[in-house]
């Protein structure tokens, strides 16, 4: 499966955070959010917005090194108001959209993802960001959650990427995710041909799509799998299904949790 189109993430960023909008206005500012439980639902909308503005920035200037926070414009909302809180979100995702697609993709800027220092690259990744914050949204405020197939799938496309860039950087948590004659399937339940196949060796790990006999094998519809893989929802939930060596999967998500 290939990332998406430039203009479909920039589309996104801006009908995501909609969403998340909504699920932040029918919850409380104030509650924990399970899945992140260091963050009050106030907290997880800043930081999304935070992430926007910060990455919009980086484009608008080209920056070729990594932004200091203290160069972001309107970097935090001003005061409690919810209201100020939901406008400043919208704002941010929406100057962020407009500055990728006045970019495109091409365009060469600072990342901190070695193999794609990109205009293209921010587009995906705020996309997907607001995709799994999204979740915890709508977890904390207990509205219901869907995610269009395509996004969800490139979602898990794009968390492997990241995990085995990590791995390739030295990271402790990823460099452990290697030996040899184990593997891990993740098969989705409603999408033709959603599935991807990860195989350990002595130096790593490598993944692609592909249906195949593994050592442990996650099914379930796509969202949900794409939820268990971003750690949103548990691997023991009714959603979804394991079978074989559950522990190998939990090793994966115990070590794949950084960032």
């Amino acid at each position: 499966m290939a990332p998406l189109a430039h203009a479909r993430y920039c589309d996104e960023i801006v009908g995501l955070t909609d969403a998340l909008r909504a699920a932040v206005g029918a919850g409380d500012l104030d509650a924990a959010v399970p899945t992140c439980p260091e963050w009050t639902l106030r907290d997880l909308a800043i930081h999304v917005g935070r992430a926007h503005r910060w990455a919009g920035e980086i484009v608008r200037t080209r920056a070729t090194e990594e932004l200091p926070d203290e160069q972001v414009p309107a970097f935090a909302p001003e005061g409690d108001d919810p209201a100020v809180l939901d406008a400043w979100l919208a704002d941010g995702a929406a100057g962020t959209a407009a500055a990728l697609r006045d970019a495109g993709p091409a365009e060469k800027v600072w990342s901190w993802y070695g193999r794609d220092r990109s205009t293209g690259f921010w587009a995906r990744r705020m996309a997907i960001e607001t995709v799994v914050h999204l979740a915890d949204a709508a977890l904390t405020a207990k509205v219901p959650y869907t995610m269009a197939p395509d996004l969800a799938a490139d979602t898990i496309d794009e968390w492997l990427d990241i995990v085995a860039y990590a791995q390739a950087e030295g990271d402790p948590e990823a460099a452990e995710l290697r030996g040899e004659g184990r593997s891990l399937h993740l098969h989705a339940t409603d999408v033709p041909d959603a599935e991807w196949l990860v195989e350990f060796g002595a130096d790593g790990f490598t993944w692609r799509h592909a249906h195949g006999k593994a050592t442990v094998a996650l099914r379930g519809p796509l969202t949900d799998l794409m939820l268990v893989f971003n750690r949103r929802l548990a691997p023991d939930s009714d959603r979804v299904e394991v079978l074989g060596d559950a522990e190998l999967l939990d090793f994966w998500l115990a070590r794949s949790s950084f960032g």
